[in-house]
């Protein structure tokens, strides 16, 4: 179990996947009951040649490949960036329990703005939702990301 906040570690592997070149986003699965980091990933997307590459969905195959199970009910997910809809159905798919994301992403989100995928009738499961965790830190490390990415000061 590390002593890092999982937001805080999550944090670190958006802060990784900016290192790369990537869109700065991170997550990290984490089992509440004993603190132990399951699944951790950083968006790879551009790495991999792969749309579906984001940091939730490498966290979530991660847990699911460590632990034999497709489903990961009882998990929380930390990520930097409201999920957006492709992520949104993924942690719906996996059953977690709760989700805590950083910045909220109105152009993009797919749960607290878009589709509001959790509110659908169509959605089998609906994780508990927490939004605006470290929201600052998560923001900056985004504009930061994307004010270079423009040749910006």
């Amino acid at each position: 179990m590390s002593s890092a906040s999982p937001m805080s570690l999550a944090l670190a592997e958006a802060e990784a996947a900016a290192a790369r070149g990537e869109v700065p986003v991170g997550a990290v699965l984490v089992d509440p009951a004993t603190g132990a980091v399951l699944g951790r990933a950083g968006n790879r997307t551009e790495e991999l040649k792969d749309p579906t590459a984001h940091a939730e969905v490498l966290a979530i195959r991660e847990a699911c490949a460590a632990l034999g199970e497709p489903r990961l009910p009882g998990l929380d997910l930390y990520v930097t960036l409201e999920p957006c809809a492709l992520c949104a159905a993924a942690i719906s798919f996996a059953r977690l329990r709760r989700v805590y994301f950083g910045a909220y992403d109105p152009k993009g989100g797919g749960v607290e703005h878009g589709p509001r995928f959790y509110t659908q009738p169509t959605c089998h499961h609906a994780p508990d939702v927490y939004g605006g965790i470290d929201e600052t830190r998560a923001a900056d490390l985004l504009r930061g990301f994307f004010r270079e990415r423009r040749g910006g000061a």
